[in-house]
């Protein structure tokens, strides 16, 4: 099958620059070499990421000595679905829906496997989609940044959600 999902190392460093300035959204722009120096990113090869983000208006750059980029819209309107069919296009594993729906008509003495690989598909794809910026951020750096987490249908494991709640319980 084609068309299976593959995180790049060009995806992971979109996610990672956008996760950054949703840290911090509502403090101005950031210039491209802070975002790098933090996330420990290579500068060049982050420039084009961000004018990639940027022509999709996912962010938006600034002018001038305080100049740099920023979020175009709150880190809880941003899914990382988005982010990722940009960068390294579809979103689920094991080809898409259609041909895998074309494999359970028509190879029956296969149709639970590929039955099951639907559901993976499926779950990966709406784990993304129901998955934003803001649900990524630690409590106390939405706080901060004065960003809520969009309500999710459904609850799905993360485990910065589980750390951020030992760690309040601890306190």
């Amino acid at each position: 099958m084609t068309g299976a999902m593959k995180i790049s190392q060009k995806g992971l460093y979109a996610l990672q620059a956008m996760m950054m300035l949703a840290r911090h959204y509502h403090q101005g722009a950031i210039k491209i070499r802070e975002v790098a120096y933090e996330e420990n990113l290579p500068e060049k090869f982050l420039e084009l990421i961000l004018l990639e983000l940027k022509n999709a208006r996912i962010v938006e750059s600034v002018r001038g000595a305080k100049g740099g980029y920023q979020l175009r819209r709150d880190p809880s309107e941003i899914r990382l679905s988005e982010i990722m069919r940009l960068i390294d296009g579809p979103l689920a594993p094991f080809g898409d829906a259609e041909q895998l729906r074309a494999l359970i008509d028509r190879d029956l003495p296969h149709r639970a496997l590929y039955q099951l690989f639907l559901d993976v598909r499926d779950a990966a794809a709406n784990i993304l989609e129901n998955t934003t910026l803001a649900d990524l951020l630690p409590t106390q750096v939405r706080a901060k940044a004065n960003v809520q987490p969009r309500r999710r249908r459904r609850e799905v494991f993360c485990p910065w959600s589980w750390a951020d709640k030992k760690a309040s319980r601890r306190r």
